[in-house]
């Protein structure tokens, strides 16, 4: 038998050997983990749609029941109870604020007109009417000026009463009017409630006349017959 002398500082082709299977199997455990952490990091992204790094943080909330409504969809700035407030509150119910909306029964734009209110206040063109905000603002003003005018004395009279639990004012009755005409609304508060009114997606006058109480509509300039000016 041969045996080989190995003397202090030197290395047998077996210890190499054994030192390089070492090294080639830690590149190997290596590459096998970063490959993994890259997979895990490409599914995290596709089935969650982001991918967070390990320092950063992210924070959110889930609203409560009450907090999801109809006007989840935009974003109100808050304006209390001004004209203002009333008017965008009005045009989030109606309409989720979209001034080109025309519903499954012929109402349009942001307020939800009907034909023959436009035409009553001097708007014939509806296309017209689709494509222009402004003359929509206008169209919203000259029929809470035709309503007023038209329910001036049930203002003056049951303001402040209240009728089947609600509180009537000046801004909720002008609101039911918006829905209803102001013929319903005169029904409704000389039958003390008992006469109502819904649409055709069942909401009702009083819910108006109590959704849209307490605002400032006293800007509004009642007439009897407002024409909105074409420029």
């Amino acid at each position: 038998m041969k045996f080989t002398r190995v003397t202090d500082g030197e290395k047998t082709p077996y210890m190499i050997k054994k030192w390089m299977y070492f090294v080639g199997l830690a590149i190997f455990i290596g590459a096998v983990s970063s490959s993994f952490t890259l997979t895990k990091a490409k599914q995290f992204g596709k089935i969650e749609g982001f991918h967070l790094a390990e320092d950063e943080v992210y924070n959110y909330t889930v609203p409560d029941v009450p907090e999801i409504d109809e006007t989840a969809k935009v974003t109100v700035p808050f304006t209390g109870k001004s004209y203002i407030g009333f008017k965008q509150a009005i045009a989030i119910k109606e309409s989720q604020g979209l001034y080109k909306l025309v519903n499954p029964y012929g109402y349009m734009g942001k307020y939800q007109f009907g034909k023959t209110t436009l035409r009553a206040i001097g708007i014939n063109n509806t296309k017209e009417f689709l494509n222009s905000p402004m003359l929509q603002e206008r169209a919203f003003k000259a029929l809470l000026a035709k309503n007023k005018w038209e329910l001036r004395h049930e203002i003056s009279r049951y303001e402040g009463r209240v009728i089947q639990g609600v509180k009537i004012t000046e801004s909720g009755l002008l609101a039911a009017a918006h829905l209803a005409g102001a013929g319903s609304v005169k029904n409704f508060l000389k039958s003390n409630g008992k006469n109502g009114f819904r649409d055709g997606f069942g909401t009702s006058l009083k819910s108006y006349i109590k959704k849209f109480g307490g605002y400032d509509t006293s800007n509004i300039v009642a007439n009897p017959n407002p024409k909105v000016k074409l420029d």
